[in-house]
């Protein structure tokens, strides 16, 4: 089982690696939820997710539904019903190891913020920069 948690952990979940799908979506919707360019999903059963805490839901749409911790505000789980009965979306971004699922695409392009085209071409720093590790 993988194991995720809210920032300030008062919500902890467990999900099964076995996902329906690992995407990247890039639709406003997302980016409003979550202040993020584009937010990671992996869509498991309910029945492969175990949550210790109470996220509160509130309705985004007619059918979605998004869960997030009422304490520090981090978006966690998103479900819709009607299109994904038994399902539930779980931001892999919150995982304590966020790299253990592969990704296995980009949704919702249609809606992309027109510079994440361009990250490639941008300048790449391993951490904030100016900030130089001390020599030992």
């Amino acid at each position: 089982m993988l194991k995720g948690q809210c920032h300030c952990g008062a919500v902890r979940y467990e999900m099964t690696p076995t996902t329906v799908h690992h995407t990247l979506c890039h639709c406003q919707d997302c980016r409003r939820a979550t202040g993020a360019p584009a937010v990671s999903w992996g869509m498991v059963a309910k029945a492969d997710l175990k949550v210790d805490g109470e996220p509160k839901i509130y309705a985004s749409s007619e059918h979605g539904r998004r869960h997030f911790c009422s304490n520090c505000g981090t978006s966690l789980f998103y479900t819709n019903e009607v299109v994904f009965p038994g399902l539930i979306d779980v931001q892999t971004a919150t995982l304590d190891d966020a790299g253990q699922i592969p990704l296995q695409g980009q949704i919702q392009l249609a809606e992309s913020i027109s510079w994440m085209g361009e990250l490639d071409s941008l300048p790449k720093f391993d951490r904030y920069p100016g900030e130089e590790p001390e020599a030992p």
